[in-house]
């Protein structure tokens, strides 16, 4: 008698193998390299909401009005590819009533242009390929994958610095629950600005350098856990202008208590960090699972199959000599 591998042990046998190769692979390696901040994103980000602002043509501060605030992010795809980090031009501007309809965002009351430049796994920033501002923190226009139940570093731009945000437990955003963080700034003088004296009480100076100041009434931000996209966002900006050494605001060019995301910014959102958690679950759970699962039972099979597999042979006849 003599054992033979039957085909069909085999054949389960290597599967089971390969099923169990691959659920290292996707756990181990797919899906740190899937944690990946993507290169190609396009996505605009609304906020409303009312205040303040300083109206040029009635040359006063006009109150209780509706402000927009409209952010586009684009990744520059080439030079990421390129430089191997996270490029993304961002365009930021803030309306009013009158100015949101125009097509020219330099006609908005307030317009800025950014060049983010960041590490594609841990966030940081990357100081090179044209960054504007230069900026630190970690957190910015996304969180770290995985987000802590911790304090993180947040990049104010109007500040020219980071804040703190402190962890607020959670909360649900269209009932998708990320994790709160919330903050506040207190005013400090963040530039100068030439105007005419009679804006900032000194009408007898024809030109005056007003210092620039800067509160933030109160920051509030929802993240997605898993992927740190930023479900709900929420700020209360507010700017002024101080005569040189004053303590007083002279004139409000911006105050809003409370200016958040739309409810459609919300939901879109949501959607983009829901797909992104089903590939990131898909690759480092699921599959993992299923295929170490379904290789184990097919291994153990093959297995059992070759222990089995035996087949009888007549021993060979010997010749008389």
């Amino acid at each position: 008698m003599r054992r033979t591998a039957s085909p069909v042990s085999l054949v389960l046998l290597g599967s089971g193998t390969f099923l169990l190769v691959l659920a290292a692979l996707l756990a181990w390696y797919v899906e740190p390299r899937a944690q990946r901040t993507p290169i190609d994103t396009d996505v605009t980000t609304v906020f409303t909401g009312r205040g303040s602002y300083f109206d040029t043509l009635k040359v006063k501060t006009v109150k209780d009005e509706p402000i927009t605030v409209t952010r586009q992010v684009r990744g520059d795809v080439a030079d990421s590819e390129a430089s191997g980090r996270a490029i993304w031009d961002v365009s930021t501007s803030v309306d009013t009533k009158a100015s949101l309809p125009a097509a020219d965002p330099r006609d908005a009351l307030q317009w800025t242009r950014e060049r983010w430049v960041t590490d594609r796994t841990t966030n940081r920033p990357v100081h090179c390929c044209d960054e504007s501002p230069v900026f630190e923190g970690e957190a910015y226009l996304k969180f770290p994958f995985g987000v802590e139940k911790r304090p993180y570093r947040w990049w104010d731009s109007t500040l020219g610095a980071t804040v703190e945000l402190a962890y607020r437990g959670t909360k649900r955003v269209q009932g998708h629950e990320g994790y709160r963080f919330t903050a506040r700034v207190d005013a400090v003088r963040t530039g100068t600005r030439q105007v005419p004296g009679r804006l900032v009480g000194k009408p007898e100076t024809s030109q005056v350098m007003a210092e620039e100041w800067y509160a933030n009434h109160g920051i509030e931000l929802v993240a997605d856990r898993r992927t740190g996209r930023i479900l709900f966002a929420a700020i209360g900006p507010r700017k002024t202008l101080r005569v040189p050494g004053g303590d007083t605001d002279e004139v409000v060019l911006l105050d809003s208590e409370r200016i958040a995301f739309t409810e459609r910014t919300q939901k879109k959102q949501v959607e983009l960090a829901t797909a992104d958690n089903r590939k990131l679950v898909l690759v480092g759970l699921t599959g993992p699972l299923v295929a170490g699962v379904l290789g184990l039972s097919l291994g153990a099979a093959g297995v059992l199959l070759l222990v089995r597999g035996r087949r009888r042979t007549p021993a060979p006849e010997l010749s008389a000599t």
